[in-house]
């Protein structure tokens, strides 16, 4: 049974993103709530591209809203649709995001150059890499002619032991055998167990 005065209402049609900012334009939390529900994924991608940082990604996907909900006011439906003027929004706060830490960073580096002094370690460690160094060359002085070439060029020319011998005109035994015994002569004279 009908009631006479109650009449059908046709059920509300779902809003669009320009209806909800209007709606957040005047202050209206629920309009906010469902346009956050409807396009934050989009934004958070969009966001999540630019920067790649899964962390300031959220971040910056929570200033776009922030923004959204202050700027709403601004927004017109006659110079575009709203899901581009939040995209746009969201592409300026991931651009500043990334200049802002690429900035921090070159900052960073210029200080860090500026401030960089080689510390007494540093300075003390290359005087004894340069004196065990040349402790190494007087203790490849005292090797045969052909032991310390063998050694200067598998060790210090970086060539495998068949190269030495292609380059020597030798058996690779003889390389070996050469090398073998200048190391055990060389761990003997620099006194190395």
């Amino acid at each position: 049974m009908r009631l006479p005065w109650l009449r059908s209402v046709e059920p509300l049609a779902p809003s669009t993103h320009e209806d909800l900012i209007r709606l957040v334009a005047l202050g209206d939390e629920a309009a906010f709530e469902e346009l956050y529900d409807e396009v934050s994924s989009r934004v958070f991608g969009l966001v999540r591209r630019v920067v790649r940082d899964p962390a300031q990604s959220q971040e910056v996907t929570q200033e776009v809203f922030l923004d959204i909900w202050q700027q709403a006011a601004r927004f017109d439906a006659d110079r575009g649709r709203a899901m581009s003027w939040i995209l746009v929004i969201a592409h300026r706060r991931a651009v500043d995001r990334v200049r802002a830490s690429q900035a921090s960073m070159d900052r960073d580096l210029r200080q860090g150059i500026k401030e960089y002094q080689e510390s007494y370690d540093d300075v003390a460690d290359t005087v004894e890499t340069q004196m065990e160094s040349e402790r190494v060359q007087r203790a490849l002085k005292t090797l045969t002619g052909p032991q310390e070439e063998a050694i200067r060029l598998a060790y210090y020319g970086g060539y495998t032991h068949q190269e030495v011998a292609e380059l020597l005109k030798i058996p690779v035994g003889t390389v070996k055998t050469r090398i073998r015994d200048g190391m055990i002569r060389l761990r003997d004279r620099l006194g190395v167990a």
